[in-house]
């Protein structure tokens, strides 16, 4: 996909529980509430990005295994997820793409199934990509087609454990496959200031990627864990809670970010 004008972040963590759903969903919602064309990619077979958003996975005749396969057109697989009076675009997961990993692991150009499905799209300004918690192959779809990793990280000392497999894993992409690649945002998630081992855990992380940490920290709170299983984001789900905050102003943080590298 050559197109300049969206810009193409993978939402990415090979470790669970650190927000990497939460983070997709909420922040592109928060961008959508800012007027913006927003598209979003569930590439996790476990489909938690498109249940999250009241999509029923099991249900859907066409999802992305058959975009990967050829066997379906972006138009015959996105969804329009309906705000209160916005919206925003999904292309929905599915549980069989478990099975993609083996199945299409053979093909020539395996790495650029996703890249070659989605061809030059032009209708949006932000396209995010919620990806598996693992460095397979639906993964690796996903760096290949990304110009931007957005790295969701819980503040909490083991969070920091593996992420040099990770950070390794994005080094070989680059080289290989898209030079093009950077990581421009790192998330500090299920933070409470209260707690010294939180605030050192962010600090570290300031210290090894600088400015490249948001400013935001996305505070605990149990809404957020609550939300996906009304099939709402937190901004439908409880509007006033510091998990509605924290994504908001992270939106408006990424957006200032734009305007002042512009």
């Amino acid at each position: 996909m050559d197109n300049e004008k969206a810009r193409v972040i993978a939402i990415v963590n090979h470790k669970g529980g650190v927000g990497k759903t939460t983070t997709a969903i909420n922040l592109c919602t928060a961008l959508a509430k800012l007027k913006k064309r927003v598209l979003l990619i569930d590439m996790d077979p476990g489909a938690h990005a498109t249940y999250s958003l009241g999509v029923l996975a099991h249900k859907r005749k066409k999802t992305v295994y058959d975009l990967l396969k050829g066997d379906a057109s972006l138009k015959e697989v996105k969804v329009e997820i309906i705000l209160e009076k916005e919206s925003l675009d999904l292309l929905p997961s599915s549980l069989e793409l478990t099975e993609a990993e083996i199945e299409l692991s053979g093909l020539p150009g395996r790495e650029f199934l996703l890249k070659e499905a989605l061809g030059n799209v032009i209708d949006y300004e932000y396209i995010f990509i919620d990806c598996p918690p693992s460095l397979g192959l639906l993964t690796l779809n996903a760096l290949v087609i990304a110009r931007e990793i957005f790295i969701p990280l819980q503040t909490e000392y083991l969070a920091l454990q593996g992420l040099s497999k990770l950070l390794e894993t994005i080094q070989v992409v680059k080289n290989r496959l898209n030079p093009n690649l950077a990581i421009t945002g790192v998330l500090g998630t299920r933070f409470d200031k209260r707690k010294l081992l939180n605030r050192e855990v962010v600090e570290k992380l300031r210290d090894y990627f600088g400015d490249k940490v948001f400013n935001v920290l996305i505070r605990e709170n149990i809404s957020l864990a609550e939300s996906p299983s009304y099939g709402l984001s937190i901004f439908e789900y409880y509007p006033n809670s510091h998990g509605a905050e924290d994504y908001m102003a992270l939106a408006k943080d990424i957006l200032n970010r734009d305007r002042n590298e512009q």
